[in-house]
């Protein structure tokens, strides 16, 4: 059964926020693998990778697309952690800076599709109808499959990927900071997803989720990558396709002969 965790918002800022979170994918190719969104039934806000592998940052509101970043950049390694974060800012004099997507830490800047939103336009996270949900959407459907670490959401602040991961001085390599300084706001959470607390929020706010299916905890970390199978894409499909779970960490084969 495919999972997520959502809560239902109070009023906050509807104009600025900033999501930030660590994923690693399984199901390539997969259509509306939705990791963050909002929404109140009839208007979302929404981020997700597509069908394309492409991810996308969108805004929708009373029929119309308010706000929208299409990446031309596709993501297709099932072995790699993405760093993902996503910024709301519509009050920003620039308008090509009110929508922001970071990975690892590299604002993304080639877009097949760059609708900016106006000036002050509010989103859907926040509101006091609106229910947010991580892994997926409130109404149960575009699950996340993969594995998922450090996510935060900030209620009325903005912050650059450098708040929440750093370039090791080793390794050279993009880490995640388990105690970031920031200000989560009003609606802000972190999820460590610690064992036997995976819906508690660490921020100090008291925003715990609500869990819908079931989540398996694993030791694939952002700094800890396991090797990783590909999930069938370079498998024939057939009758005897094996079943991929735990992010890929675990396959059962279905050849009975």
């Amino acid at each position: 059964m495919a999972a997520r965790l959502h809560r239902t918002s109070t009023a906050g800022s509807q104009t600025t926020w900033t999501f930030s979170g660590w994923f690693k994918r399984s199901n390539i190719g997969s259509s509306g693998q939705t990791i963050n969104s909002a929404t109140d039934g009839n208007n979302w806000t929404q981020c997700y990778f597509g069908s394309d592998d492409t991810f996308k940052f969108k805004n929708y509101v009373s029929s119309s697309t308010t706000g929208r970043l299409n990446t031309n950049r596709l993501f297709r390694d099932p072995g790699a952690w993405y760093h993902i974060v996503a910024v709301w800012d519509s009050g920003n004099a620039t308008p090509g800076d009110r929508m922001k997507i970071y990975i690892n830490g590299v604002e993304e800047t080639s877009f097949s599709s760059d609708v900016n939103p106006g000036s002050s336009e509010v989103s859907n996270m926040n509101t006091a109808s609106s229910v947010t949900a991580l892994g997926g959407t409130s109404l149960g459907s575009e699950d996340f499959g993969g594995v998922m670490a450090h996510c935060h959401f900030i209620d009325g602040t903005i912050y650059a990927p450098t708040a929440f991961a750093e370039t090791d001085a080793t390794s050279g390599i993009w880490i995640a900071k388990t105690s970031p300084s920031v200000t989560y706001g009003t609606n802000g959470w972190f999820l460590k997803f610690a064992s036997g607390a995976i819906t508690t929020d660490s921020s100090g706010e008291g925003n715990t989720m609500t869990q819908a299916g079931t989540m398996t905890q694993t030791k694939d970390t952002p700094d800890n990558n396991f090797t990783t199978l590909d999930g069938g894409i370079l498998t024939p499909n057939s009758s005897y396709d094996p079943v991929y779970s735990n992010g890929n960490n675990t396959v059962i084969s279905q050849h009975t002969t």
